[in-house]
């Protein structure tokens, strides 16, 4: 037998794709709006807390 017979056939998969179950619910649900909000609050509170911080936290 040569090389080439030695080869191990894996069976067919598929392609790459993963499937989700669509039945399944998330504890939290959130609209992309209410999820753009949070960043756009957090990046806020972290400018905020960049500027004035040092004299709020007296650090």
């Amino acid at each position: 037998m040569g090389m080439a017979q030695d080869k191990v056939i894996m069976p067919a998969t598929q392609g790459g794709l993963v499937r989700y179950f669509e039945d399944s619910k998330s504890f939290i649900e959130l609209k992309p709006e209410h999820a753009l909000f949070l960043v756009v609050l957090v990046i806020i509170l972290e400018l905020l807390l960049h500027v004035y911080g040092i004299s709020l936290l007296g650090i």
